[in-house]
């Protein structure tokens, strides 16, 4: 008997070459997926690490240099894997493929719940009524259905809206850095360079703790190879180009900011960037910042959202989920959907009395789930290597992992206000 109840498939052309991947689209995805939420209030939690955080994005984009690396290597050992967990059953077999999948899929859904916290935050600015938990959580779940069905529409639609919203989310930014470069004073940002007065072997590693979030989505070309037009070169390409496009944001706009507004008034602020340009350029920029922070934030989601079905069409694709989700090179319309149904039933589970609290609960359990994956993926690669140089980028990849820095910030020296990214 015919099976009538076959999924309608994603509204997309056949996979072919004109329709995949570029290395400079992925790359442009793999940077929107690090420069997230948190970029806009990264200086507010760095306050009690001070300048000195300097240091920690650069030991952080070494590290995530090193993770890049392992997944480049995993493109040109095998190029024919579809994802994350492709990579991972490659060299551990089908139960690590197995786990992969359900733990990258976990994570890229709880992930876009805590990014859609993040635009709402920031919707608020112009609604404060969206600070009701009642009016966010509808607001979150908005965001999220919305993003959805621009993967819906098709995979290059959600690509080229991340790519285009970290475009427009990077323009506070730049006026963030030409205000720093005008405004820049040596002398504040020494005074802010370690306001507990600890040595930096405890500072840095502090930093560490929080700059984390901010490289997770590394990972991004790896978990899209089978929508990347040549795995075995390109996702090496775009995973380093990402890092290094994301490593330059941080840092130029860290020192702007450190080097313009006193700590006090950075840890005590809920729009720092927004603060910067106020103070050079006058209180009319703030509303261009959040309104920027919003399309990238939502940029964001849809991002996310395309990373989460593509992890789920691919576990489809090797059993490790119903074929519903997609058994060949197309998605089915009930991945997309039956994701954006999970997602919102995260967004109201996890609900809290504010946006910053449900934030840092989502957080929390998408770097562990995060830290699973790259920790499988570095021993997939370790085996698959056979004694090549890059068993050397699999053993520096899960040295990365053991997490060595403390799960405390120093304290400041003077009482702060906590903010929450």
């Amino acid at each position: 008997m015919t099976n009538t109840s076959r999924p309608m498939p994603l509204a997309e052309p056949a996979l072919t070459d004109g329709h995949k991947l570029g290395w400079g689209l992925a790359a442009l995805v793999v940077a929107g997926n690090m420069i997230g939420s948190g970029l806009y209030l990264l200086p507010v939690s760095l306050a009690p690490t001070g300048g000195s955080a300097l240091i920690g994005w650069l030991v952080a984009a070494v590290g995530a240099a090193t993770l890049a690396l392992v997944f480049g290597a995993l493109g040109r050992l095998r190029p024919e894997a579809d994802g994350l967990a492709g990579f991972a059953e490659s060299g551990l077999g089908r139960f690590a493929g197995f786990n992969v999948s359900l733990a990258f899929w976990s994570a890229c859904l709880i992930g876009n719940v805590a990014v859609a916290v993040a635009a709402t935050g920031y919707l608020g600015f112009f609604w404060p009524i969206l600070k009701d938990p009642i009016a966010a959580t509808f607001c979150n779940l908005a965001i999220i259905w919305i993003a959805t069905g621009a993967y819906i529409i098709g995979a290059r639609t959600a690509s080229w809206l991340a790519a285009a919203a970290l475009v427009v989310g990077l323009i506070p930014i730049v006026i963030a850095m030409v205000a720093g470069a005008r405004a820049f004073d040596p002398a504040l940002f020494a005074a802010s360079w370690s306001p507990s007065g600890a040595p930096l072997f405890e500072t840095v590693p502090a930093s560490l703790a929080i700059i984390f979030w901010a490289y997770l989505g590394v990972e991004s070309a790896a978990a899209l190879s089978h929508r990347v037009r040549n795995p075995a070169r390109d996702v090496g390409r775009a995973s380093i180009a990402g890092v290094g496009l994301a490593t330059a944001v941080y840092v130029a706009a860290t020192v702007s900011v450190f080097g313009v507004i006193p700590l006090a008034e950075i840890a005590a602020s809920s729009s720092p960037y927004a603060d910067l340009a106020q103070r050079v350029f006058g209180g009319s920029i703030a509303g261009l910042v959040a309104v920027c922070a919003i399309i990238k934030t939502i940029g964001t989601v849809g991002g996310w959202v395309m990373m989460g079905g593509e992890t789920a069409r691919a576990a489809a694709r090797q059993g490790y989920l119903p074929s519903g989700f997609g058994a060949g090179d197309r998605t089915p319309v009930a991945n997309p959907l039956l994701g954006a149904a999970i997602m919102s039933v995260v967004t109201v589970l996890s609900g809290q009395p504010t946006l910053g609290e449900q934030f840092g609960l989502l957080v929390g359990v998408v770097s562990v789930l995060t830290l699973t994956v790259y920790g499988v993926c570095s021993v997939s690669l370790f085996r698959l290597a056979r004694r090549s140089r890059a068993q050397i980028i699999a053993v520096a990849g899960l040295a990365l992992l053991r997490r060595p820095w403390p799960s405390r910030r120093p304290a400041m020296s003077s009482p702060q206000s906590d903010s929450s990214s």
